[in-house]
């Protein structure tokens, strides 16, 4: 019989080949389309010069450009590196400092958007014309584009003598408020009539029922809503930082890269707010673990 340890690794081997293999891929294709995009700079250079460029110079010299069209996986990674580890915290040029930036604004957002939610949750279930009113104007409001909302938003602030957090706080509750609302609502509706009326026969008045019942039914629905939540704010404050012209956060590593062409930089930014928004929802499922296995609701 194969030793328990041998079959736990065959079984994490089986399941990160999978993955490892659609990396490979993507990572080969990415390198295939930095060649074919940078290609055309070093072929109009040799041109200019006079000189022919083999294929070998060709795909040495489209991976090494200092502003390419497309960067190539190693050079993202370089850029990445050097601005995590290679700048102090406090550096202008550290993607730590700008991560900081920007995740005080998405936790600020974050919360506001989820009591926002969560309040307006209890508010439809609860009462019927709240149900027929708020509903219809929540949803309306996912429809308006962020970009449009965003400057409007920061404007509104900035005449007020409002800047900083707040503002970007604000366009990020309003993307994270929707998936909470919905999340919360279908949480709360999941008791059945059965259910309810067994509470009724207990005499349970409504508060009861809502903290005995309604709430511990909710919370799978809405500790996954959370997860999606928690990513929209993320997008809403690093949209929120491109209109303001702020010189702090992802969004402004964004703009400014996109000013001077550093597209490095650009993707580097890209890739720490993906890993940034990757942290925050493992930390949203080690909580969502950790309450619904104390309250007996973990599969």
């Amino acid at each position: 019989m194969p030793a328990p340890a041998d079959g736990f690794l065959r079984r994490g081997v089986g399941a990160a080949l999978p993955v490892l293999t659609v990396l490979l891929a993507i990572i080969v294709i990415w390198y295939l389309a930095a060649v074919w995009m940078n290609a055309q700079w070093v072929q109009d250079q040799a041109a200019r010069a006079g000189t022919e460029v083999g294929f070998g110079d060709l795909v040495r010299q489209t991976l090494t450009q200092d502003r390419p069209v497309l960067p190539a996986p190693h050079q993202v990674a370089i850029g990445w590196w050097d601005g995590v580890f290679g700048q102090k915290i406090t550096s202008k040029r550290s993607l730590v400092y700008h991560g900081w930036i920007t995740l005080s604004a998405t936790l600020a957002g974050f919360g506001i958007g989820t009591v926002a939610g969560i309040l307006l949750a209890v508010g439809i279930v609860h009462n019927r014309a709240m149900d027929q009113s708020v509903m219809p104007w929540a949803i309306a409001s996912q429809s308006v584009p962020i970009l449009a909302i965003a400057p409007m938003v920061i404007v509104v602030f900035a005449s007020a003598g409002v800047t900083g957090l707040l503002p970007k706080a604000i366009i990020a509750a309003w993307l994270s408020f929707f998936p909470v609302l919905v999340g919360m609502v279908k949480g709360l509706r999941t008791p059945d009539a059965m259910q309810l009326d067994l509470m009724r026969s207990w005499n349970a008045s409504p508060r009861q029922r809502f903290w005995r019942l309604r709430l511990p039914s909710s919370l799978p629905y809405l500790f996954a809503s959370l997860k999606v939540a928690i990513a929209a704010a993320l997008v809403g404050t690093i949209v929120g930082e491109l209109p303001a012209g702020a010189t702090a956060g992802l969004g402004a590593r964004l703009l400014s890269g996109s000013y001077y062409g550093q597209t490095v930089q650009i993707w580097a930014a890209l890739f720490a707010a993906a890993m940034l928004a990757a942290v925050l929802v493992i930390v949203v499922g080690v909580i969502e673990k950790a309450t619904l296995t104390r309250m007996g609701l973990a599969r």
